[in-house]
């Protein structure tokens, strides 16, 4: 049951359909979060610190979200209203990479004067929608649905392998693998390392990289597939990454049609095809030259299933 709407108002402007972007690590959702950002009228967020801290406790602990309801989803609530606000301070805690969404960089470290002179990445006057694109958001999914019951969820699906591929070169993705973050023991099953069976458990602490990076990117992807058989069709659309690259002005459209706003083709036909020569365009199927046959062969064995469900062939299929 969803709970009861309730107006959140920020500068002015009444929160209404606010947008979230989710995916696995590494899934591409980050093109859709730049479009929305440099898009008029929107105010997106991604990886602000009241944000975060909720929703990576609802991640690491779904209990808490799903014991808690109404609290859980006042708390998420209370945290995008302190994160949605608007000024060179409050916009100076946002981590690096929110500001590059906008094009926008502020030093590590800046002074609040530097803040200021760098000013916020959108003007209060011309929002009209607020969304976030945080980290690890598709946890927190059931939550953000109950406490914005009109928000709109696009969800971003890529090969599993070109994830992973790109995971074991990430260090903050593979921090969460530590014996000191790896929660197994009190969280079990665990939808965020994607552990959900007894073996999956025992094996976990010889487990190579690959694999557990492959669990990570599976328990999204069930995640992901659950979300779509629960929510409404006019309040989730899911994206493929590849499709993304292929055809950007044909998905720019299609985004734009399900939000309801306008997202200029060009803007993402933009950050998929740059127009720096020197610019490498985001790749497909890169997985073939990154991961090595036994790393390709771990991946499929733990994933197999959902790449073929999703419509990747596997390496070992032909």
């Amino acid at each position: 049951m969803r709970s009861t709407p309730h107006i959140l108002v920020i500068h002015g402007t009444k929160v209404q359909r606010p947008v979230f972007v989710l995916g696995a690590p590494h899934s591409g959702a980050d093109l859709i979060a730049r479009a929305l950002k440099r898009s008029p009228g929107f105010h997106l967020t991604a990886g602000r610190p009241s944000v975060l801290r909720v929703t990576y406790a609802f991640a690491r602990r779904p209990a808490i979200a799903t014991e808690r309801v109404v609290g859980a989803a006042r708390v998420l609530r209370d945290a995008y209203a302190e994160s949605w606000q608007i000024s060179a301070r409050t916009c100076a805690e946002c981590p690096p990479d929110c500001r590059e969404l906008a094009g926008l960089r502020l030093r590590a470290g800046a002074t609040p004067a530097e803040a200021d002179r760098a000013g916020p990445c959108v003007e209060k006057g011309s929002v009209t929608r607020f969304g976030d694109a945080s980290p690890d958001l598709l946890y927190s999914a059931d939550v953000l649905l109950d406490a914005f019951p009109d928000a709109q969820l696009v969800q971003v699906i890529r090969d599993g392998r070109d994830v992973v591929s790109d995971m074991l070169t990430d260090e903050r993705c593979l921090a969460w693998f530590r014996p000191g973050l790896a929660n197994l023991e009190t969280v079990f099953p665990n939808p965020f390392l994607g552990v959900e069976d007894v073996e999956e458990r025992a094996r976990w602490t010889e487990a190579a990289p690959a694999v557990k990076c492959a669990l990570r990117w599976r328990g999204a992807v069930r995640l992901s597939a659950r979300l779509r058989a629960q929510t409404p069709e006019e309040q989730l659309l899911t994206v493929r990454y590849e499709d993304l690259v292929a055809h950007p002005a044909r998905v720019a459209g299609a985004v734009a049609g399900y939000l309801g706003t306008e997202i200029p083709a060009a803007t993402v036909s933009g950050l998929v095809r740059p127009g720096d020569r020197e610019a490498e365009p985001p790749e497909t199927g890169v997985w073939r030259e990154r991961l090595s046959p036994r790393q390709i062969t771990q991946v499929e064995k733990v994933a197999g299933v959902e790449l073929a469900r999703l419509g990747y062939p596997l390496a070992g299929a032909g």
